[in-house]
């Protein structure tokens, strides 16, 4: 695959996440409701799930035949023997924030990612309740390019810097997980004050927390809980296409498809440049 036709795959990927939150939408809007089981490691499952998954996984074998898919609705999941070898494919979690959208909080994505030799390098992130599309590419050889279209149009978005805060008048912001993060966010916030004064605590379901970082609205997400790698890999290549990173416990990038776990570490979702942030890395030996 050339540089220029991955450019290329940015549009009907994006028209692949539409039809799949249009599947999504036929349940969540049913006005008898839908049923709610749970699978095996108690998360729930609706087919909600299932609808979208088919959508996805039949419309990128027509796209792209030959590549991969990974989702998180597939079932029995590719080896660690056989996705080693794995050079590109696509990473998808059909619906990301299932816990959100039986909440009818409509803080629920579909979440579309390319992976090249485990760096997230196109993504897609649709929010079917409000339509909000989030994409980023930053392909080797390509122009990055980050934006976020809704039904006023397509805008280019940008992380922003520390600086450009404090050059606004505004303080860090915050976007935590509702869900997650338990006593160690609190130890996590103490120490941001020390570092940089009084902050802004938001809070958003799903991917959305990682594409607020990208667009500049919020300048870190710490993710202290558990994920899977097809929660983030599309927002990851939204958000390092706008410039930010995601990176683990030790600020390294994130990097998918390196070992037999699906399972993400601990990450942090940073619009400033990295070393900004240094103090991440130790932040539970010196918070008190």
């Amino acid at each position: 695959m050339s540089e220029l036709s991955m450019e290329h795959l940015l549009a009907p990927v994006i028209g692949i996440a539409k039809r799949a939150g249009e599947a999504i939408l036929v349940v969540y809007n049913r006005p008898e409701g839908f049923q709610v089981t749970d699978k095996a490691d108690e998360s729930p499952l609706t087919e909600a799930d299932l609808a979208a998954h088919r959508v996805i996984e039949e419309s990128l074998a027509v796209l792209t035949p030959g590549i991969p898919v990974l989702s998180e609705e597939s079932g029995e999941h590719a080896a660690w023997e056989v996705r080693r070898h794995w050079r590109r494919y696509w990473l998808v979690d059909p619906l990301d924030g299932t816990k959100e959208f039986v909440a009818r909080s409509g803080e629920f994505t579909v979440n579309i990612a390319l992976i090249e030799q485990g760096v997230p390098v196109l993504g897609v992130v649709y929010v079917p309740v409000t339509g909000v599309i989030y994409a980023g590419l930053h392909a080797a050889g390509a122009t990055p390019q980050a934006f976020r279209e809704d039904a006023t149009g397509r805008t280019p978005i940008r992380v922003r810097t520390l600086a450009d805060a404090k050059a606004r008048g505004e303080p860090v912001t915050v976007v935590a997980s509702k869900r997650h993060g338990g006593e160690r966010l609190p130890a996590l916030l103490a120490r941001l004050e020390r570092e940089f004064g009084p902050y802004s605590l938001a809070s958003s379901g799903s991917s959305l927390k990682i594409c607020l970082v990208a667009e500049g609205k919020a300048d870190l997400y710490p993710r202290l809980g558990p994920t899977s790698e097809w929660d983030t890999a599309a927002a990851q290549a939204v958000l390092e296409a706008a410039g930010g990173h995601l990176v683990g416990p030790d600020l390294s990038p994130l990097r998918c498809n390196t070992k037999l776990s699906l399972l993400n570490p601990d990450f942090h979702a940073i619009g400033d440049d990295v070393s900004r942030w240094q103090w991440l890395a130790g932040f539970e030996d010196t918070a008190s």
